[in-house]
């Protein structure tokens, strides 16, 4: 299904799920809905700054976060109050799905983080991932996360190439 100007700008509710239960609910505008990629627009829902000690997500930044049907992951572009482009913070997922205005996404642990200048990636949080015993309880998604992180980190490493993955 693709996005027709009547639908764009739509309010959805963005749930992220992790370990069964809901883990954050919030409210974001529909930018774009190809059939397999959903583009949504929100700002930071957090309750007030949450530094990660390579970056800072505070009151008033933006988030376009792009999920797909057919992937294990979901990209958030990050820009701050004024704009400028913070970085990209990466999600591994399994495949989004969008039921009337509920866009739900489980979340698998497993993140990437991409600067702005591409100076710095990082893989985050590896250690929950293995200790969330997905490897055990389910082998082929595990697998399919860890494949997911990898594609990512292909795509943040060179110029352009988060960029390419959403245009």
């Amino acid at each position: 299904m693709s996005v027709n100007s009547a639908e764009q700008g739509r309010p959805l509710d963005v749930v992220l799920v992790k370990g069964g239960r809901t883990k954050i609910r919030y409210e974001a505008e529909l930018v774009a809905d190809d059939g397999t990629r959903i583009a949504v627009r929100a700002p930071w829902s957090g309750a007030g700054v949450r530094d990660f000690g390579f970056v800072r997500f505070e009151p008033g930044d933006v988030f376009t976060e792009y999920y797909w049907r057919d992937r294990w992951y979901a990209v958030k572009e990050v820009r701050d109050s004024s704009g400028g482009l913070k970085g990209w913070y990466c999600d591994i997922t399994r495949p989004a799905a969008l039921s009337g205005t509920e866009l739900v996404v489980e979340d698998l642990d497993l993140d990437l983080w991409r600067s702005a200048d591409g100076t710095d990636v990082r893989r985050l949080d590896e250690d929950e991932f293995a200790e969330s015993g997905l490897a055990e309880t389910d082998p082929e998604a595990a697998a399919a996360a860890v494949a997911a992180l990898d594609e990512l980190e292909a795509f943040a490493t060179v110029e352009g190439g988060l960029e390419s993955l959403l245009a």
